[in-house]
């Protein structure tokens, strides 16, 4: 099993609808009927490698999000403040039950305190149009300078069709990749404090991971890593998903 492979995360093959025409009924690609395009359609934060298709393009940029300066620096600070004393709890962990990340420790939290819940409810307000979907818990991701997230598309059992993500203290570049395309490829840069919400295709039908020290690069442009703490957020699993992955982050 190669790093871009994990068990269950392929989907099937069959009928299963993305939206944009990726899938045939018998679950294989017609890519002759697509046409390639060109790196200058690159936005701010995306870069398309140059084998990407123009359905790539349209996919990504219209499925995920990124919203620079989510939060201050003073909120940030307020956030970190928050969560450090349960993070510093814990030891850095690097071995994960999928194998799906290496130098983490993580919280889940439904409480907080009143100035940091205005922060959140801002953030669900931006991510989740339909509040009353979105799980209650809020998913606390603490990576170590040296840490990684390998590829991997986040299992339908556990969270539905939207995952948001608030970067603090670090930029770093998030890799997409095609489950079924491997080469096509998108790099998106998040930086510190802003916030990125992958929904629908780019949720299920791209694998995510976060870079390591020595593939941090953005269009040849070395991002420094360092500490990593996201504060993640998903919505109710929904029987209409769908890809069935087995993967979760």
């Amino acid at each position: 099993m190669t790093s871009r492979q994990t068990a269950d995360r392929r989907p099937e093959a069959g009928c299963w609808q993305l939206g944009s025409g990726w899938a045939l009924g018998s679950g294989q690609i017609d890519r002759a009927s697509y046409q390639h395009t060109s790196v200058d359609e690159n936005t701010e934060f995306f870069h398309f490698y140059p084998t990407c298709l123009a359905e790539t393009i349209a996919s990504v940029s219209s499925s995920f999000t990124v919203v620079p300066d989510m939060v201050t620096e003073a909120e940030e600070a307020m956030l970190m403040k928050e969560v450090e004393p349960h993070l510093k709890r814990l030891k850095y962990e690097f071995d994960h039950w999928d194998d799906a990340i290496h130098g983490f420790r993580e919280v889940e939290r439904s409480r907080w305190s009143q100035q940091i819940s205005c922060i959140l409810d801002r953030i669900c307000k931006t991510a989740f149009p339909d509040t009353c979907q979105q799980l209650p818990q809020t998913h606390v991701l603490d990576l170590a300078k040296s840490g990684v997230i390998k590829p991997h598309v986040d299992s339908v059992r556990f969270c539905g069709n939207t995952i948001s993500g608030l970067c603090l203290l670090s930029d770093a570049v998030m890799r997409l990749r095609h489950v079924k395309l491997e080469d096509q490829v998108v790099d998106v840069l998040v930086k510190r404090r802003s916030l990125y919400i992958m929904r629908d295709e780019s949720r299920y039908n791209f694998t995510h991971e976060i870079l390591g020290e020595e593939e941090s690069f953005f269009r040849g442009e070395a991002v420094e890593r360092g500490r990593r703490v996201s504060v993640i957020s998903r919505n109710q699993p929904t029987e209409e998903s769908p890809v069935d992955s087995a993967t979760q982050s």
